[in-house]
């Protein structure tokens, strides 16, 4: 692998943190898993990642765009790494999974998410590493929620007893993207049979409210389950605010059971870089902090783009935690590009391997033939690993 420096910033008379990539196939940065060019008009989407009982990497993403089937059966693609990450190989293909989650419960692989766009949730299982998955058919076997929901590939946590995992409902009560969506948590029984219906809590949805943040509050989505320093679940979501570019998330609290989700307009939104797009936050107890991957906008980028919609910015990755979930300090600039409009490194998902972090993004990047039809529509899926993350914490941006 070539090492390469990027320099950014010199076009624009600004200077930006300089950082060390890998570089796969073509200049792109990382390891490429997966590659789909830009003129299919079929997008990568929905990265997911998971750490096998015999150490192997799984990796998985969707397929969204024109020419897919989102809105009728999802694809979505499952890979393997038997070497740490620098090679992968595709051993399925899923039809009837969007936006999915991959986790690892009691040394069993499980995928979690909707069949398609704002569809029926159902849980597969593979008892082969990813080869093979079970085949939804009911409520006994992997129909979990029926309906429209909608979510992301986010952390599926174990805390007292229960697995949980943020999800929306996408029923109202206002018809448009973000107005649509009522954030709501999953539960169930870490013993438990996942495939049963039964074994399944959800919680109330809390709606959308034109009256949040002085009437500026346009929606939340992609809420990612966490246990907060007082030992309770929240589900942290995904903001969207187009006033602005300092951005935020929402801090929803679950009750112990699982089955009341409440929020507070006064104190619920914390400010949060990068948080009108997607982030998973995952709790580290070696070093007691809270740690996310997000999609940051630094000065320059918005003096470039002063009246550009906040979550239109994903070329900067950050690495940032917290003590508290409250206070966030960027901590290092991972990945970065100068071309804001289609070159995009998003809805990363991650895991903690030892003293690194293990990372799968969505990546908008020139192929060499051509470009990526925009930030957000990407033509790739890559893999990229952090080493010695935790050091990280010693300095801030």
């Amino acid at each position: 692998m070539k090492r390469l420096l990027l320099l950014l910033g010199i076009n624009f008379g600004w200077i930006i943190p300089s950082v060390s990539q890998d570089m796969g196939s073509g200049g792109v940065p990382g390891t490429v898993i997966a590659h789909q060019p830009a003129s299919t008009q079929q997008y990568i989407g929905s990265p997911s990642i998971a750490i096998l009982p015999n150490g192997d990497y799984v990796a998985s993403h969707d397929l969204f765009g024109p020419e897919s089937s989102e809105f009728v059966q999802a694809v979505t693609r499952v890979y393997r790494s038997a070497d740490k990450g620098k090679t992968w190989k595709q051993v399925s293909e899923i039809h009837g999974a969007f936006w999915s989650s991959l986790f690892v419960n009691r040394g069993t692989l499980y995928l979690l998410g909707p069949d398609r766009h704002h569809g029926t949730v159902l849980i597969r299982r593979s008892d082969d590493g990813g080869a093979t998955w079970t085949r939804p058919t009911g409520t006994e076997d992997g129909l979990l929620l029926k309906g429209m929901f909608h979510c992301a590939p986010v952390p599926v946590i174990e805390h007292n007893g229960r697995l949980w995992r943020g999800m929306e409902t996408a029923y109202g009560p206002i018809q448009e993207w973000g107005k649509r969506y009522g954030a709501m948590m999953m539960s169930a029984p870490v013993d438990a049979d996942l495939l049963k219906a039964s074994s399944w809590t959800t919680s109330n949805p809390l709606l959308y409210d034109s009256t949040y943040l002085n009437g500026n509050f346009t929606g939340w989505l992609e809420g990612n389950a966490v246990v907060a320093p007082d030992g309770g679940i929240v589900d942290i979501l995904r903001v969207d605010d187009r006033t602005t570019h300092e951005e935020k998330a929402a801090m929803v609290r679950i009750s112990a059971d699982g089955k009341v989700a409440s929020f507070d307009p006064e104190t619920g939104f914390i400010p949060f870089p990068g948080g009108s797009k997607k982030f998973a936050i995952r709790f580290d107890e070696k070093s007691g902090r809270y740690w996310t991957l997000s999609n940051s906008i630094p000065e320059a980028f918005r003096k470039q783009y002063p009246g550009r919609n906040a979550a239109s910015f994903r070329n900067t990755l950050a690495l940032m935690s917290s003590n508290d979930l409250l206070n966030w300090q960027v901590h290092e600039i991972i990945l970065q590009h100068p071309d804001v409009i289609n070159h995009g490194f998003q809805y990363v998902d991650w895991l903690i391997e030892g003293e690194d972090l293990i990372v799968a993004s969505r990546t908008a990047y020139d192929d060499g033939k051509e470009l990526a039809n925009n930030n957000h529509d990407a033509n790739f899926l890559t893999f990229h690993r952090i080493e010695g993350f935790r050091k990280k914490a010693k300095q801030t941006l």
